[in-house]
């Protein structure tokens, strides 16, 4: 009787294919698998001299495809565990990845650049707080300060942000058809880059002498009034304005575009309400949409406030931080690739840091409001 019933006891024990532990067990090693072939293809491709063009789309479906893949077996071997392990193992698969990305591209860089900040230029003395006293004292940062917080935050954040909000409210108010044409016009430029919207407007401020056929527009409009020819970007003072110009041309479209979807979700009841009480349509808009649209307003502002603070790359194409435009990102640019301080180039980036950071937190926990709210 006992020798019948040992092979059935043995069969018994061997765990089925369909079992947890076999399905986690084969999934943990697909992952391991999967992992060690991608980082073959990495490697592969990295030092590959083929074709850029087929380089490029091998990136794509590798890194796309990777993603999913690897994501599909975490997501499965998770699965095979009990709900109470599933609970807290489902936020380290899905979350876990983009917050050691975060750690590793974002954290550590920035403890690093935080300690090589104190010393020399090489990196090897302790200079202690001499770095940061350049970054706070040195006429090139009293000047780049002066730049990035009365010309680019003050004019090129509060032009854009009103000029936005001006459109939006105008464009609602006309045609549909007229109203598509003119957002499409104005949003348009944000599909160009810093640069290639530098390049451009470098054709309306170019300069030549007096006699010399203009080329560049505002050039050739005055002389042909009557005019002398100005190099625009060599006067200190205007030539910032002329920077901050290309700016506001690049955000008023985003500004717009934000503003127009929530001057849209505004109820129509409310705006009839106000007319009827015997409100103008300028009274309209300041007691009723307006107060409608604070949060949009707000976060269209700290957004372009964030993007003015790290401008770069208008005044490296346009002047490179000289006749007065410097600016703190381009210090920075300078300290570090130019002149190779590289402690210099960190006190700086912390400073930017910094003045960067609070907008930041700001704009995170007013996102977090709004989540919690829906």
């Amino acid at each position: 009787m006992r020798n019948g019933t040992e092979p059935s006891l043995r069969r018994s024990r061997r765990l089925p294919m369909s079992s947890p532990l076999t399905k986690g067990s084969l999934l943990a090693l697909a992952t391991v698998f999967s992992v060690w072939v991608l980082g073959r293809t990495f490697l592969f491709l990295r030092d590959a001299t083929l074709p850029q063009w087929f380089l490029a789309l091998a990136a794509i479906v590798w890194g796309v495809g990777g993603s999913m893949l690897l994501f599909t077996l975490l997501a499965n071997f998770v699965e095979q565990f009990p709900p109470r392990w599933r609970r807290g193992l489902v936020p380290l698969v899905f979350v876990g990845p983009a917050a050691a990305i975060v750690v590793i591209y974002l954290a550590l860089p920035a403890l690093r650049t935080l300690i090589q900040s104190f010393y020399d230029a090489k990196g090897e003395n302790f200079v202690g707080l001499a770095n940061y006293v350049y970054a706070f004292t040195s006429q090139e940062m009293l000047v780049s300060f002066r730049n990035n917080f009365l010309f680019w935050l003050l004019f090129g954040t509060g032009f854009s942000v009103i000029l936005g909000l001006i459109v939006a409210v105008l464009a609602d108010r006309t045609h549909p058809v007229f109203e598509r044409i003119v957002k499409a016009v104005i949003f348009m430029p944000m599909a160009i880059s810093m640069v290639g919207a530098s390049v451009i407007w470098k054709f309306v401020y170019e300069y030549r002498p007096a006699g010399v056929n203009q080329i560049g527009l505002l050039n050739a409009v005055l002389t042909a009034l009557g005019g002398e020819p100005r190099a625009w970007l060599l006067t200190p003072f205007w030539n910032n304005l002329f920077l901050v110009a290309i700016f506001i041309w690049l955000q008023t479209g985003f500004a717009m575009v934000v503003f127009s979807a929530a001057i849209k979700a505004v109820p129509e009841e409310l705006l009839e309400a106000g007319r009827i009480d015997g409100a103008n349509e300028v009274q309209v808009f300041l007691h009723i949409t307006l107060p409608n649209i604070r949060g949009s307003v707000l976060t269209v502002t700290t957004t372009i406030i964030l993007v003015a603070l790290k401008i770069f790359d208008i005044v490296q194409s346009m002047t490179g931080g000289n006749y007065g435009t410097q600016v703190i990102a381009n210090v920075q640019y300078t300290q570090m690739f130019r002149l190779f301080n590289y402690g210099r180039a960190a006190a700086v980036a912390m400073v930017l840091l910094a003045v960067v950071l609070p907008i930041m937190i700001y704009n995170l926990r007013d996102f977090s409001k709004r989540t919690e709210a829906f």
